[in-house]
C-alpha cells in the first residue's frame, strides 16, 4: 500500500499544479484512511488547509482538484464530501491486481528499505549475579520485536545486551563468597544461579550493617579493577554462571540467537578517555571532590543546575558514565546512525542526562539518533508493581512455568472434552508455545508506555486480542487445506482473483496495510500496533470466512478465496514471527 499511496500523492501534486499553479508543487494532500467506509477509502483533507492561501473556499478547490485529478486506474470517481474533504475508493480490480502481484512474493509486498541503517537495538541487559525477574520481561519482549522488525525492513541491527557485570556488587558477592563459600571459587559447578542470587543478597544485608565486610568489599573492587588473577577468575566464574542461565530464560522465550553481551567491563578501560575528552570540551567541574558536567534544564531544589557525576570523590565512576563511554563508542567504533533503549519509563531523566551530555560533547548528531523508549510497568491485581510471594520481584522463570503449566491444563481439558487423543509431545510442544506466546503477546499488545495488569486468564483466552486468538486464526486456515487435501504452494499463479462481496473486499484492503504498519512501527517503535493490525486482520478474515464459502464455492470464485485464506495465514504468521511468535499448525 506505500506504494500506492506515493502514487496517488503524485497524482494529487499534479492535479494541484493544473488548477492552482506550479507554486503548490510538493503540497501534503494529507491523505488519510477514512473513518468510515461509506465515505470511502480514503480521505484528501488538503482543500481547508489551502483555503487562505488561496481565498477560495475549501469546497470549491476540492472540486478543482477533482476535476484534474487523474486516478481512474485505481479509482472509482473522486466524490467531494462536506467542506471539501475528497473522498477515494479503490477499485475491486485495482485490488485484485495488488492482491495478485503480492501472491508471490516471499516479503507480502513489504519492500526493503533504500535507506538501510545500522542500528543497535540495546535488549535485554540482565544484572549479572542475579536472576531475571518481571521487571526484565517488557525489554526482553520488545526490544526482541523491534530488532526482528527493523531487521526485516532491511537495516543492519547489532542486538546488544548492556549487562550489568561490574562495580560494587561484585566486590559483594566475590567478598562473601571468599568468607562464606571458598569452594564456589575453585568448583563453580556446584552453584547455580538460585545460590548466586541468595548469596547475593546475604552479600548486600553484610555490607549495609558490617564496616568491616563493607571494607573487604571495597578492597575486591579494587583488585578486580587492578586485574588480580584470583579475583578475575571468581569474576569470571560469577559471569558465567549467570550468563548460562539467562541464556537458558533467553531460549524459552524464543529471544534471538543474535544478542551480543557486552557489558560494564567492555568499557572499564575506556572511562578515562571520556573524562579526558569532556575535560577538553570544557565541559567537566569538580564539585565536592566529583568530577561532574552540570546539566542543562535539570535543576536541584534550591534551584540550581543539577550535575551529572561522571567520576565520583574517590576516583571510582558510575553507571552515567559507563553509558557515557558506551554513546562515545557506539558513534565512533559500531558506526551506528540509530540507537534503541527499550527501558523502563523510571529512567527517563537518566537518559534525557546522558543525551544531553552526549549532544554537547558532538557525539550525538543529527546523523546519529538516540531514542529512549520508555516502558511502563508490569502490575499485580492490586495495581501495583507485581511481586513474588515474599514480596520480591516475581522471578521471571516462574512467570514462564506457570504460563506453559496453565496452558497445558487449558489444553488438556478442550481435547478431554473434544475426545481427543494427542500425544504428550504435541501437548507438551503445544503448551510451551501457547503459554510462551500469550505472555510475550499480552506485552506487545500494550502500548509501551503503558502500565498493565498481568492476568494469565486473559492473555490465555481463546477470544479476544491475545496469542491464541491470533494463531487460531492461522490454525483455521490450515485446517482448510487439511479439509480440502490443498497444497496452498500449488494454487495457480494465473488464477484470477475475484473480489465481489463485501469482506472479501475489506479483507483484502487490510492485507495490503502490513507493509504501511511495519513502517509505523519503525518510526514511532510502538509494537502494539502490529499486534492490533493483526488482531484486526483475524477478525476480518473470520467475518469472510463465516459468510463466504470456500471449499464449497464454485470455480473461480474457490480458488480466489482459497488465494486470500493463503495470504491472510501467511501475514499471521509473518507479523507474529516479527513479533517473536512461532505459529501452530493444529490447536
Amino acid at each position: 500500500m506505500n506504494e500506492t499511496i506515493a502514487q496517488l500523492k503524485q497524482q494529487f501534486e499534479q492535479a494541484l499544479v493544473a488548477a492552482f499553479g506550479s507554486e503548490l508543487a510538493g503540497t501534503d494532500p494529507i491523505l488519510v484512511p477514512a473513518s468510515n467506509p461509506k465515505f470511502g477509502d480514503y480521505q484528501a483533507n488538503l482543500a481547508m488547509s489551502l483555503s487562505k492561501k488561496l481565498g477560495q473556499p475549501p469546497r470549491s478547490i476540492a472540486e478543482k482538484i477533482v476535476q484534474n485529478l487523474n486516478v481512474s486506474e485505481m479509482c472509482e470517481l473522486p466524490t467531494v464530501a462536506g467542506p471539501g474533504f475528497i473522498n477515494l475508493t479503490f477499485k475491486p480490480g485495482y485490488l485484485e491486481a495488488q492482491l495478485k502481484s503480492i501472491q508471490s512474493d516471499a516479503r507480502l509486498g513489504v519492500a526493503p528499505t533504500d535507506h538501510s541503517l545500522r542500528i543497535i537495538v540495546d535488549y535485554p541487559s540482565p544484572n549479572i549475579a542475579k536472576e531475571m525477574h518481571v521487571g526484565h520481561l517488557r525489554p526482553s519482549v520488545i526490544g526482541d520485536c523491534l530488532a526482528r522488525i527493523l531487521e526485516f525492513l532491511g537495516h543492519d541491527v547489532m542486538r546488544l545486551s548492556h549487562i550489568g557485570d561490574w562495580g560494587t556488587p561484585f566486590g559483594m558477592l566475590i567478598a562473601y563468597l571468599r568468607e562464606a563459600y571458598p569452594d564456589a571459587l575453585t568448583s563453580p559447578e556446584s552453584l547455580d544461579l538460585g545460590d548466586l542470587a541468595s548469596f547475593y543478597r546475604a552479600a548486600k544485608k553484610r555490607f549495609d550493617e558490617d564496616d568491616n565486610f563493607k571494607e573487604a568489599a571495597r578492597l575486591s573492587v579494587v583488585q578486580l579493577q587492578a586485574g588480580d588473577e584470583e579475583t578475575i577468575r571468581a569474576w569470571k566464574i560469577v559471569c558465567e554462571l549467570s550468563n548460562r542461565t539467562n541464556r537458558k530464560i533467553f531460549d524459552l522465550m524464543g529471544l534471538s540467537e543474535k544478542i551480543q553481551e557486552r557489558g560494564e567491563s567492555f568499557y572499564n578501560s575506556l572511562l578515562p578517555g571520556v573524562l579526558e575528552e569532556l575535560d577538553k570540551l570544557g565541559m567537566l567541574v569538580e564539585d565536592d571532590g566529583a568530577k561532574c558536567v552540570f546539566l542543562e534544564g535539570f535543576t536541584n531544589r534550591e534551584g540550581k543546575p543539577l550535575p551529572l557525576i561522571v567520576q565520583k570523590s574517590d576516583g571510582g565512576y558510575n553507571y552515567a558514565t559507563t553509558d557515557l563511554a558506551a554513546i562515545r563508542y557506539r558513534v565512533n567504533v559500531d558506526r551506528v546512525q540509530r540507537v534503541i533503549y527499550p527501558v523502563g519509563m523510571e529512567q527517563t531523566n537518566h537518559f534525557a542526562q546522558i543525551f544531553q551530555v552526549g549532544r554537547r560533547a558532538g557525539w550525538i548528531t543529527e546523523k546519529t539518533a538516540f531514542d529512549y523508549a520508555p516502558l511502563g510497568s508490569i502490575l499485580g491485581e492490586d495495581g501495583k508493581k507485581l511481586k513474588s510471594r515474599s514480596g520480591e520481584a516475581a522471578r521471571l522463570v516462574d512467570l514462564l512455568d506457570e504460563a506453559i503449566d496453565r496452558a497445558r491444563k487449558d489444553l488438556e481439558a478442550r481435547l478431554k472434552e473434544e475426545e481427543r487423543q494427542e500425544t504428550p509431545e504435541f501437548i507438551d510442544h503445544v503448551a510451551k508455545v501457547v503459554g510462551i506466546s500469550a505472555i510475550k503477546y499480552a506485552d506487545l499488545s500494550q502500548n509501551r508506555t503503558s502500565n498493565y495488569i498481568f492476568d494469565y486468564d486473559k492473555m490465555l483466552a481463546l477470544q479476544g486480542n491475545t496469542a491464541p486468538y491470533m494463531l487460531y486464526a492461522y490454525v483455521r486456515v490450515q485446517g482448510i487445506s487439511r479439509k480440502g487435501g490443498i497444497d496452498f504452494t500449488q494454487l495457480g499463479a494465473d488464477a484470477p482473483i475475484v473480489l465481489k462481496e463485501e469482506t472479501e473486499l475489506a479483507l483484502a484492503k487490510y492485507l495490503l496495510q502490513f507493509d504501511q504498519t511495519l513502517e509505523a512501527v519503525e518510526a514511532d517503535l510502538l509494537p502494539n500496533r502490529l499486534c492490533e493490525y493483526l488482531f484486526e486482520l483475524s477478525k476480518k478474515f473470520n467475518q469472510f470466512y463465516d459468510r463466504c464459502p470456500v471449499l464449497q464455492a464454485e470455480e473461480p470464485l474457490r480458488t480466489s478465496r482459497l488465494i486470500l485464506c493463503d495470504l491472510t495465514a501467511r501475514t499471521i504468521k509473518q507479523g507474529l514471527s516479527l513479533l517473536g511468535i512461532p505459529v501452530l499448525e493444529r490447536m
